[in-house]
């Protein structure tokens, strides 16, 4: 069996789906899996006019060119015009847990695409049993399978000391940080993380900055941030690998997540985490209320301070983390396509 793979979001990486498709692939082609991963690098895949004419036009054609007999909808969405049968990814419900976390357009966007999926696909991907409740739910009586497969946590390279160094210098946060990662937008509930730190701050045993990681998405903006706030932007994956391995925590506390890959990056790292109940966690992590920042402020201290404590996160997460890699999603994947066939 043939399998063209939607791996569009690949070409920037620059959020947990593109990671999903470029790391599945190479894993699924190390194995010897006859995959075709399908993209279009000069195609921006992050403006909306060209997503959807990657998704009803370039997809299915290229699909249909390639000589595999099955699509896999990395990405949760299908194409307009059906040309093979197809798996689909769903990657959360969030638009509908917390839909005021989404702009409007991008709500109907999302409500099309999971129905076009529920009416046409073969079986379903998550990555996480929570979101595969959610899927089952929509579905009611239908027969469609769906299979939860975790991603991985060995993606990222070696991490790149003097590159995080040099950021930090630049930041002003050169002894001792706390750290957050992800697209600043609603859902990932960084208003109430600032909240949260800004409280704190005063009791930490030195002024600590809170570095925020990553790119711009929609919403109200943090600028200003408040004092002791660093917004770093894109950051390149070996600073990043080494903002982990250095940090006090990672604070990750969005309002709903499908899996959570900063998480298991920063556990595989050796970062204690603090984060609210995302399911990637694997119950390696100090949990709080994402709603109430003084229970967020609590966790910071306790996983950036206590050093007991943050030694037992640290050896959870490691734990946690060993069983997560690529190879063994990319088997997953095989095997159901086989089971399928």
């Amino acid at each position: 069996m043939t399998i063209a793979l939607d791996a569009q979001l690949a070409v920037g990486t620059a959020t947990g789906i593109g990671v999903y498709q470029r790391d599945l692939a190479a894993a699924l082609t190390r194995g010897g899996a006859d995959v075709r991963a399908l993209s279009a690098s000069w195609l921006d895949p992050w403006r909306f006019d060209r997503r959807v004419l990657w998704d009803q036009v370039l997809l299915p054609a290229l699909a249909a060119r390639s000589g595999a007999t099955l699509l896999h909808a990395t990405a949760g969405t299908l194409p307009l015009v059906r040309t093979l049968p197809a798996i689909v990814t769903v990657h959360d419900l969030a638009f509908q847990s917390v839909p005021d976390a989404y702009p409007r357009r991008g709500r109907r966007w999302h409500e099309a695409a999971l129905g076009r999926a529920v009416r046409r696909a073969a079986a379903f991907v998550t990555p996480s049993e929570p979101v595969a409740a959610a899927l089952r739910s929509v579905l009611g009586r239908s027969p469609v399978t769906v299979t939860v497969i975790e991603e991985g946590a060995d993606h990222l390279p070696p991490p790149d000391p003097a590159a995080a160094a040099d950021l930090l210098e630049r930041l002003g946060a050169v002894d001792g940080f706390l750290l957050a990662v992800g697209t600043l937008e609603p859902r990932k509930n960084l208003v109430r993380l600032i909240e949260a730190y800004v409280e704190i701050r005063p009791a930490l045993p030195a002024p600590w900055p809170l570095v925020v990681v990553g790119p711009a998405g929609w919403g109200a903006g943090l600028e200003p941030p408040p004092a002791g706030v660093v917004l770093a932007g894109r950051v390149p994956a070996p600073a990043l690998a080494a903002l982990y391995a250095t940090c006090r925590c990672l604070a990750y506390v969005p309002l709903a997540e499908g899996f959570g890959l900063p998480v298991v990056e920063a556990m595989r790292a050796g970062a204690p985490v603090v984060e609210s109940g995302v399911p990637s966690a694997g119950g390696a992590s100090l949990v709080v209320d994402p709603l109430d920042p003084a229970a967020i402020g609590a966790g910071l201290l306790a996983a950036s301070v206590d050093g007991a404590r943050r030694d037992e996160l640290v050896l959870a997460g490691r734990a946690r983390t060993a069983e997560l890699t690529w190879a063994r999603a990319a088997a997953a994947h095989v095997e159901l396509w086989a089971g399928l066939g």
